[in-house]
């Protein structure tokens, strides 16, 4: 019985990831801006509606994962490098409560950061982006995947994808500045 729950429950996962996941974007892609996210307040979802200017989303697997928490801080630290190429805000996206967003923002910027830390919650941002894959044997559920994309208000403008979630390779941020 127990083998057949688990069966039942991987294929579910696997299903809710490929329904919740649109055709991967690219560049000329428009960003899902009407879609609800939040940053500071779990009673408070906004969207990007409007949004100006150029921008850098990070698209990541799991908040406090080692890989992530590596990758991260190349962001932080390289925040001056990014304003100085135009941009005007990061945004490290995750699908993870609002809570564990805040709580690795603390951990990994405990002086403060103006990188903004996006909590997508049920997945819906990263798979209009068609940015989720099934981390079910890892991380539980669909996350997001390993992903930058660089935007000229909502339209991407580059778009690096890893080829595998658990590496940084071509999503480092001294990898994407020269791409700005």
């Amino acid at each position: 019985m127990a083998s057949l729950l688990s069966t039942a429950t991987k294929t579910a996962h696997h299903l809710a990831t490929s329904l919740l996941s649109a055709a991967e974007a690219k560049v000329g892609s428009t960003l899902p801006v009407k879609v609800p996210i939040k940053e500071d307040d779990a009673e408070k979802p906004f969207t990007l509606e409007g949004v100006k200017g150029k921008n850098v989303f990070v698209g990541v697997p799991g908040a406090f994962t080692g890989t992530c928490s590596a990758q991260v801080p190349g962001y932080i630290k390289a925040y001056p490098q990014f304003k100085e190429k135009g941009v005007d805000n990061i945004y490290i996206v995750g699908v993870n409560d609002v809570f564990v967003m805040m709580a690795w923002k603390q951990q990994l910027a405990p002086e403060g950061t103006p990188v903004h830390f996006i909590a997508d919650d049920q997945g819906a941002f990263v798979g209009s982006l068609g940015m989720l894959f099934d981390a079910s044997p890892l991380l539980g559920a669909p996350r997001s995947k390993r992903f930058v994309a660089v935007t000229e208000g909502d339209t991407i403008t580059y778009l690096a994808v890893e080829p595998n979630p658990g590496e940084v390779t071509v999503t480092a941020a001294d990898k994407v500045l020269p791409w700005l």
